[in-house]
């Protein structure tokens, strides 16, 4: 395991050195380089995820891919999980499941999202993604400049605070137009809910179509309200993006 006092160090010095780099050379050196240790690609299988998990499949389809099953997803993301996982020959697919004792006792008729989404999240997302997370130096996520709000400025390579982990943006660069781009000239399956209308995908009780294709491609996620993420990206409610060197 790579020595956690001098990972701010080493996150800045990563930005530096790839920041013109592509995705893939990211991706490459985050899942065959000493410096950044044992990692896991954490991924939703939601509306661009077949990307990154294909990357991931070309160059080592061994790599541990967690995949949080709330329990309260659309049927169309289950199905699309097995089918991608199945195609692409992923080998270390782990899904992820709240504790059942702990929903047994705090949302027993899985209503909690009505009245408290955060606190919904974090049984369902943040809780069972820490544990899964336990053992691992870092993780790879799918996220992207161009979704807005809090990613906007997102950077390759950041550390996580309070963890000692590492989190790695390879496609945090990418415009909408290369995801299109690169899914249509590797044939890759798209998620059944895109055409729909769904460009972003969680939660059935919590994601609504957009009105048009200008909208925000996160704008059907908790509508109507301030939360824009689920939280396994925030600590104590804001984006942790330190030891980066822009």
């Amino acid at each position: 395991m790579p020595p956690s006092d001098d990972l701010p160090a080493r996150v800045g010095g990563l930005n530096d050195w790839y920041r013109l780099n592509s995705a893939t050379s990211v991706l490459r050196h985050a899942l065959t380089s000493p410096e950044t240790g044992r990692l896991a690609l954490v991924s939703s299988f939601g509306a661009e995820a077949v990307v990154l998990l294909h990357m991931v499949s070309v160059i080592d389809r061994t790599t541990p891919v967690i995949f949080l099953d709330t329990e309260l997803l659309f049927a169309e993301t289950l199905v699309y999980q097995q089918e991608v996982a199945e195609r692409l020959g992923l080998r270390d697919v782990r899904i992820v499941r709240a504790d059942r004792a702990e929903v047994a006792r705090t949302d027993p008729e899985q209503t909690l999202h009505r009245h408290d989404t955060d606190a919904c999240c974090a049984l369902r997302k943040t809780r069972p993604l820490a544990r899964a997370l336990d053992g691992f130096d870092g993780w790879i996520t799918g996220r992207k400049r161009y979704h807005g709000g809090a990613r906007a400025a997102l950077d390759f390579f950041e550390t996580e605070e309070g963890t000692g982990r590492m989190k790695i943006n390879p496609l945090a660069f990418w415009r909408r137009e290369d995801m299109q781009t690169y899914m249509e000239e590797n044939r890759l399956p798209r998620h059944p809910l895109v055409a729909r209308g769904y460009p972003s995908i969680g939660c059935m009780p919590c994601t609504t179509p957009i009105s048009s294709p200008d909208e925000d491609p996160r704008a059907g996620r908790w509508r109507n309200t301030e939360k824009t993420e689920c939280g396994i990206h925030l600590v104590d409610g804001k984006l942790v993006r330190t030891g980066e060197s822009a």
